[in-house]
């Protein structure tokens, strides 16, 4: 009887314990991508498809990532949003043509983030 509701238990952990989601680690991603030697197959074999995507000038293209990370304290009960706030990583990679010409991470905290109410990003379906 025992073996038989710790083996009932097992089927019950064990998949949990085996759940993945895939986690973008946009810092160490972005430094594969060099301006002037990358290209826009390099960014999307990298980085996938974008958050954000708007056109600059002729030709001129940025693709905008964004990931919101809550910080390793960010997680503890009550205090945990004051001791270690959520921010934002994002990285801005201009394309000419399918050349990369700037590639820029940031890191920014949540109120950091009210120039994208000003900036005009195209969604990406």
């Amino acid at each position: 009887m025992r073996r038989m509701i710790i083996g009932m238990l097992a089927c019950l952990i064990l998949p949990v314990g085996c759940s993945y989601k895939p986690v973008r680690h946009l810092a160490s991603d972005a430094a594969l991508i060099k301006a002037g030697e990358s290209t826009r197959k390099d960014v999307m074999r990298y980085l996938g498809e974008p958050d954000g995507r708007r056109t600059v000038g002729p030709g001129v293209e940025e693709y905008l990532y964004a990931e919101s990370r809550q910080g390793q304290l960010g997680s503890l009960p009550l205090v945990g949003k004051l001791v270690d706030p959520e921010r934002q990583e994002m990285v801005i990679i201009t394309l000419n043509g399918d050349q990369v010409t700037n590639c820029e991470f940031r890191l920014l905290k949540k109120d950091d983030l009210s120039w994208k109410k000003d900036a005009e990003w195209e969604p990406v379906k």
